[in-house]
C-alpha cells in the first residue's frame, strides 16, 4: 500500500469519527433515538427486502400492526403491574 493511500484511509476515517462523534442539534442522541424508534415502528427494515427488490405491502402494513399492538400490549402490562404493586 503506498504512502498516499494510507494517508487518504486515514484521512477517510478520521472525518467518519468526527461525523459520528460530533453532536449537533439535528443529529443529538434524542433525535437519533426518536429517529430509529420513527423508523423501527414505521417498518422502514421492511421496504426493499423482498427478493426482487420490491415491498411487499403486507408484509409492511403486518409488521407495522404488530409492533403498534407490541406497544399497546406493553402499556396495558406496565399498568397492570403497577396495580399488583398497589401504586395505581
Amino acid at each position: 500500500m503506498s504512502d498516499r493511500d494510507r494517508e487518504a484511509r486515514e484521512a477517510r476515517e478520521a472525518l467518519e469519527r468526527v461525523q459520528r462523534d460530533s453532536e449537533t442539534l439535528g443529529s443529538s442522541a434524542l433525535a437519533r433515538m426518536g429517529q430509529r424508534a420513527g423508523d423501527h415502528f414505521g417498518a422502514k427494515d421492511a421496504i426493499r427486502t423482498a427478493e426482487d427488490g420490491g415491498t411487499d405491502p403486507i408484509e409492511l402494513w403486518g409488521r407495522r400492526i404488530g409492533r403498534a399492538l407490541s406497544v399497546v400490549g406493553v402499556v396495558i402490562l406496565s399498568l397492570w403491574l403497577l396495580v399488583q404493586l398497589g401504586i395505581l
